[in-house]
């Protein structure tokens, strides 16, 4: 496995883009806006994304660090059956990405979002 992406919720993600892309040097991939606002922003590593995000989906604290750790995967159906063979709910998921929570509660995503 390697690491699809990680996601850090930011306050403000043009001024945390500033630090990463700016500062930093990452190259930016891609924003996203929603209701006019900008809501994410993507910034390529050598192996994976790093996702600023107003907001991270599931549950997780409101406010302070929000982290998910999200592996590419191929196939989720065979993920998915292997999760419940092993007796791990899913908590969340989208059309791509599956979210579990680890024995220490930490969120994990298995992925096949094409990046």
């Amino acid at each position: 496995m390697r690491i699809h992406h990680l996601a850090l919720r930011v306050t403000d993600c043009q001024r945390a883009a500033a630090f990463y892309g700016g500062v930093l040097g990452l190259r930016e991939l891609r924003r996203s806006e929603e209701t006019g606002r900008l809501r994410a922003v993507w910034l390529a590593l050598d192996q994976g994304v790093l996702m600023l995000e107003r907001s991270l989906r599931g549950a997780g604290p409101e406010a302070g660090s929000g982290h998910v750790l999200a592996f590419a995967v191929d196939d989720l159906a065979t993920w998915e059956r292997r999760l419940s063979e092993a007796g791990i709910a899913i908590t969340d998921r989208t059309a791509h990405t599956v979210f579990v929570n680890d024995p220490d509660g930490h969120r994990v995503a298995l992925s096949v979002f094409p990046l």
